[in-house]
């Protein structure tokens, strides 16, 4: 535990504010990413049914590349490793 989230009387650990705006921003990430794939619907309903498909399999799979960051800075209080 780290000595700087503790309740100095109960020495409890006090929760952290960065995992409530982390579940926050990764709800923002998803909307926003869904949004945008959306977005391309009408130009992707164009192509043949099997070049969708790899689209959205890719599409679906892509959004969470930013969730590693995201999840270490929330338990963490840093970006990087």
């Amino acid at each position: 535990m780290n000595p700087d989230h503790q309740d100095p009387a109960k020495g409890h650990p006090q929760p952290s504010w960065r995992k409530p705006a982390g579940m926050l921003l990764i709800l923002l990430l998803i909307a926003g990413w869904t949004a945008i794939v959306a977005s391309l619907s009408p130009w992707v309903g164009t192509w043949p049914v099997l070049v969708q498909a790899v689209f959205y399999l890719i599409a679906g799979v892509v959004w969470i590349l930013p969730l590693k960051p995201l999840l270490r800075w929330m338990e963490l209080g840093r970006w990087r490793a």
